[in-house]
């Protein structure tokens, strides 16, 4: 893939690096984010409908925080609707935070304005106080140790 974006071009060779794999194609109107698919372990992107580089980072944190047998679920009907429950959801954000420190990427490329129910700016202002809700389950996965967050040990669960 060659995007035009260096943002998202970092982003998707970040992600295809820790074996999260990013495939373009063509999607629907009616994902979840615009431009956006899970498919187990890959993301599928749209860039034409992509409003946003960072939820690539988002996306990607389900996906890493999810048990690696389920991970072939994502995506499908038989991943169940309690996927990913609140826990995924709070770690997944605070993974992405730790992607986006480890890209040297601005907090606003993934807590952007139209994002997280209106509380982006309540998210940049705990990440960067250095206050990690989430961050014990995170640790307990194996990701991280808490005392060196948000540096990461690994990036898959």
């Amino acid at each position: 893939m060659n995007y035009e974006d260096p943002i998202l071009n970092r982003i998707i060779n970040f992600l295809n690096s820790i074996h999260i794999n990013v495939i373009s194609t063509n999607l629907s109107d009616d994902t979840f984010l615009p431009g956006l698919s899970l498919k187990g372990n890959t993301i599928l992107i749209d860039q034409a409908k992509l409003k946003y580089p960072g939820d690539l980072l988002h996306e990607a944190g389900h996906i890493a925080v999810t048990e690696t047998h389920i991970r072939p679920l994502i995506g499908t009907s038989e991943i169940g609707t309690n996927w990913p429950n609140l826990g995924d959801e709070i770690v997944a954000i605070l993974w992405s935070y730790a992607a986006l420190h480890h890209l040297k990427l601005d907090p606003k490329v993934v807590f952007h304005p139209d994002g997280y129910k209106n509380a982006s700016d309540w998210f940049i202002e705990q990440f960067t106080s250095k206050v990690y809700m989430g961050l014990p389950l995170l640790s307990w996965m194996g990701l991280c140790n808490s005392e060196d967050f948000p540096e990461m040990k690994k990036w898959l669960r």
